[in-house]
């Protein structure tokens, strides 16, 4: 099973203190944070909803769907 990652780019804008603190978060932290506004956008959380319970929800579903550990680890590498 493959799961189809596919992003793209747009440009949002922010306070400077908040792209501050984008720019100089760690890489998984940046794609973490693309992922919570992508979500919130289409309306599949909530302003209330943390990130971690988000996490915890999506890692849920995504294995039941079969997304294993390996996979998973292939997935974020390319």
């Amino acid at each position: 099973m493959r799961y189809n990652l596919e992003t793209q780019e747009i440009i949002i804008r922010v306070s400077p203190e908040a792209a501050r603190l984008y720019e100089s978060a760690s890489e998984q932290d940046r794609r973490r944070m693309d992922l919570l506004i992508s979500l919130q956008l289409t309306g599949k959380t909530t302003p209330e909803a943390s990130l971690e319970d988000i996490m915890r929800r999506m890692s849920r579903e995504a294995q039941q769907n079969g997304l294993t550990p390996e996979l998973l680890a292939e997935i974020l590498s390319e």
